[in-house]
């Protein structure tokens, strides 16, 4: 039987643009006088989705819509999404922050949380005293924080200054502090939101470790958003994608990694159907896989990579043309080309289909894009298509528990490498 320690049904959240609160003074008479007649909110029947990028009809949004999940004890659920898809606002209702529009959520167990640098801390108070602070707030005695005031304070790394008021603290100390506190009071649920994105690097490890031993080692269960898919796949056994404060998507974290990074619907793949027609050839597709994988499943880094190209030429003189890429990086930097034109293989009439194959760990994980071009006589440009197919690179076989995050760079060649005597 399962042992859910939490639970959200029918969890939505609606918003009023462009005003503070909830509403007019009309709309909370109207309200109270459909409630005293014991019917339904009328606003709740109406409001646009939270989609930022167009213009709704509605002066009400919905940031969450009909949010159902359960959590099981001991569980590692990572929330993933884009920008503006609920997660936060999310994360609030469950840690009680603010209250659903329609819903309810059930848990068995003090709730920590940890929604932005310094939440619940007090500025003019030391770190030795938002300790305390924070420790009452989660239901714990005096008796209990002061056994674990010493671990608190030598994980976070902020001896010299525990007793200076936290106004005096920069960012990556306050969130130490308070990751600190989470984690060695021993909630049942900790809520975490992107905060240790402010940390550095030693501390990130830290955090994961121990993120790691309170889920694994005593059983206790966290809520983890990040952007860091890295980080995510690392720590979390579950993943959910949300999209327009929907969950669209709710398996174990790999296939839920893959989902939210393959883009949106029939865009899930690395392969795009094109069709370029003109009089000298016809560009009908171009796709990447790993080597015996398809163009469906997530491209990892630890496995060869193969570049299609299907190309169909309508003419006898293909010895004059070949096909040239550049790669370009997310922020629109071109990394390098390359060109069949250093091999031997010569284009024919007919259908071509051309493979490039990319060794082992070349690539960072990232998103990338090609440019392609047709070349004549290995001087001239005669067709171009910039970025005509995206494609994401995901982590594959590191240790993410022990090194979390990637290397510097866009790619990882291997080089060869001698000693000499």
């Amino acid at each position: 039987m399962k042992d859910i320690i939490l639970k959200a049904e029918n969890i939505s959240k609606q918003y009023r643009l462009g005003q503070v609160g909830t509403g007019t003074l009309s709309h909370d008479l109207n309200r109270w006088w459909h409630q005293i007649r014991g019917k339904e909110n009328p606003y709740l029947k109406i409001g646009d989705t939270n989609d930022r990028s167009t213009k709704g009809q509605s002066d009400y949004v919905w940031a969450l819509q009909d949010i159902n999940f359960e959590v099981e004890r001991g569980e590692v659920l990572g929330i993933i999404g884009k920008n503006g898809a609920g997660k936060s606002t999310l994360l609030k209702i469950l840690s009680k922050v603010t209250a659903p529009t329609t819903g309810s959520i059930k848990s068995r167990g003090r709730i920590a949380s940890l929604l932005e640098v310094g939440t619940g801390f007090h500025s003019e108070m030391t770190g030795r005293e938002n300790i305390y602070l924070n420790g009452a707030i989660l239901g714990m005695t005096k008796k209990e924080i002061t056994s674990k005031l010493d671990e608190i304070i030598d994980f976070s790394g902020c001896q010299r200054y525990i007793d200076t008021p936290v106004k005096r603290y920069s960012s990556g100390m306050t969130v130490r502090l308070a990751f600190a506190v989470a984690a060695f009071l021993e909630p049942e649920i900790l809520v975490i939101d992107e905060v240790l994105a402010v940390g550095d690097a030693e501390f990130q490890k830290k955090a994961i470790g121990k993120m790691q031993d309170i889920s694994k080692g005593r059983g206790r269960t966290v809520l983890f958003v990040s952007h860091n898919m890295a980080a995510v796949k690392s720590l979390c056994t579950r993943g959910i994608v949300m999209e327009y404060g929907k969950v669209i998507f709710d398996d174990d974290i790999d296939r839920a990694v893959s989902y939210y990074l393959g883009g949106n619907g029939a865009e899930r793949s690395n392969s795009k159907k094109i069709n370029i027609d003109n009089e000298l050839f016809n560009l009908k597709e171009i796709g990447l896989q790993n080597v015996g994988k398809s163009f469906d499943e997530p491209l990892v880094e630890n496995e060869k990579i193969e570049l299609f190209t299907n190309l169909v030429f309508h003419t006898d003189d293909t010895h004059r043309y070949h096909i040239t890429y550049h790669l370009y990086n997310e922020q629109g930097e071109s990394l390098f080309s390359f060109s069949n034109s250093s091999s031997d293989i010569q284009l024919k009439k007919g259908q071509n289909i051309l493979k490039c194959i990319f060794p082992v760990n070349f690539f960072q994980s990232g998103n990338f894009s090609l440019t392609i071009f047709v070349i004549e006589d290995k001087r001239r440009s005669i067709f171009k298509e910039n970025d005509i197919i995206h494609f994401t690179v995901i982590d594959g076989g590191r240790d993410l528990g022990v090194y979390m995050g990637r290397e510097p760079g866009f790619i990882r060649p291997e080089f060869e490498w001698y000693l000499n005597e």
